[in-house]
């Protein structure tokens, strides 16, 4: 029965997600449910002592990054700079190559630090002007925005700044560039793998006589290329982030060393800060701000119509994910201290001995039941980091793989039909789960598929 009470709250908050309702509510209703079901008397202790707690804690850490990545990613759109990225990648690649370029394009977008969200906004449009030109059906935009938005540069490629790739930071004490090879070697596997499987799908339609097709819902209007930023200026706010990122992660460490004692200019009462496990995230958000900035002083005159109102969504934007991925968060705060998630640990343990493997499955399992790469992540790692970390230091496995495999995995089995990103990415291109989501399932068993290549790989080489 324990073990029910632990499967149960899941399930039930995987349908409440695959129906649309917000896991902020349902989260610790589904979460205290499961409390309420081993002994009613322990619902208000485990709400304030658990999973408020776990909630907060999220929200203090986060929020910044969400809040800064909503904002870079609005004044990017804005300015017009993702729209002339867009251009220049088109140019160069040609027309002939739509499905590469819409990648490229989402690639080099999130990358950059511009939410997947964002993305698929502002992708569209140009998806779906490319088709219509080369005559590709409009049924296959979801899974290419998918590929450039939602797989490799969120997760695997060393560096990303998107937050899936710095919640490992706080567990394992690693920074964003945390095994940078196995990274590489993993995106270049879901680009190469993602790009043929698309590149069949076309060819097939083709085949078939399928084109574009007629009648479609959300079409865009035509896009113009007047008066588009010049392409260049339109890359450094990107190529700021990343540098910034890089170099914001060296120095925080060199000058603040192992931790900041407060006592030591005279301030009491506050706990000294563990330099190592934030200095990965105060990197990410000093880049964010820079890359902002950077927008701001170089597309000025086009951002400052109705600035306001238009930030203050972006803003409504990141507290919204903010609140859902910590709800989650606390959810799994909740769970993990329930009897019935102790013994279903201790069985996954003795089943999967393998640190690395334990933890992919775990993860990847845990975001396609919640439908969130970073909630299932921050579930596993908030009850399993710690055996993790001590079975890996038995084996010598560095704490780096732990965190590529942790940040690729979670980005994973995540993009099931109840995700959120792939509910708004349908909604965007008007098309149904039934018309387009076989393209973004293959696309997740390519991500699924890669997190257990680079453990093989490790394994086989010790390449980190």
């Amino acid at each position: 029965m324990d073990i029910i009470f632990v499967i149960l709250p899941l399930l039930l908050l995987m349908y409440a997600a695959y129906k649309g309702f917000s896991v902020i509510l349902f989260a610790p209703l589904t979460a205290l449910l499961a409390v309420f079901l081993i002994n009613p008397a322990w619902v208000p202790a485990f709400f304030s002592g658990i999973f408020m707690e776990k909630m907060a804690g999220f929200v203090k850490l986060y929020f910044p990054v969400f809040l800064l990545g909503a904002i870079f990613g609005k004044v990017i759109e804005l300015s017009g700079f993702a729209k002339s990225i867009a251009h220049l990648v088109i140019k160069v690649i040609g027309e002939s190559k739509s499905m590469l370029a819409i990648v490229l394009v989402g690639a080099l977008l999130t990358y950059g630090g511009v939410s997947l969200f964002v993305v698929a906004f502002a992708l569209y449009p140009f998806a779906s002007e490319l088709f219509k030109k080369t005559n590709i059906p409009k049924r296959l935009i979801p899974g290419t925005i998918a590929l450039g938005a939602f797989t490799f540069t969120m997760d695997a490629l060393p560096g990303s700044p998107q937050i899936q790739n710095i919640i490992p930071t706080t567990f394992f004490n690693t920074n964003t560039w945390a095994a940078p090879w196995l990274g590489l070697i993993g995106g270049i596997f879901v680009l190469s793998a993602g790009m043929i499987y698309l590149e069949w799908r076309r060819k097939s339609a083709k085949l078939a006589g399928e084109g574009y097709g007629d009648g479609h819902i959300n079409e865009p209007e035509e896009i113009s290329s007047d008066k588009l930023p010049n392409a260049l200026t339109a890359v450094l706010p990107l190529i700021l982030v990343g540098v910034c990122n890089r170099v914001f992660t060296e120095v925080i460490i060199r000058n603040y060393g192992k931790s900041f004692d407060f006592s030591a200019i005279g301030i009491t009462g506050v706990s000294p800060i563990e330099i190592p496990k934030l200095a990965a995230i105060w990197a990410v958000e000093a880049a964010l701000l820079i890359g902002v900035l950077a927008v701001i002083v170089l597309a000025y005159s086009k951002i400052k119509v109705n600035f306001n109102a238009r930030i203050n969504l972006s803003i409504g934007g990141a507290l919204l994910a903010t609140l859902n991925t910590a709800s989650e968060y606390g959810f799994g705060g909740v769970i993990a201290a329930l009897p019935g998630f102790r013994s279903l640990n201790e069985g996954l343990a003795s089943a999967i001995h393998d640190p690395l493997v334990n933890e992919a499955v775990t993860i990847t399992t845990l975001a396609g039941v919640t439908g969130s790469a970073s909630g299932g992540m921050s579930i596993a790692l908030a009850s399993m980091s710690e055996t993790y970390i001590a079975a890996a230091s038995n084996l010598g496995i560095p704490m780096e793989v732990l965190h590529r495999v942790a940040s690729m995995a979670s980005g994973g089995m995540d993009t099931l039909p109840h995700n959120g990103a792939v509910i708004t990415l349908l909604a965007i291109t008007g098309l149904s789960h039934r018309q387009s989501y076989i393209d973004i399932f293959s696309m997740t068993i390519i991500k699924t598929l890669a997190v257990f290549l680079i453990i093989a790989v490790y394994y086989l080489t010790g390449l980190v």
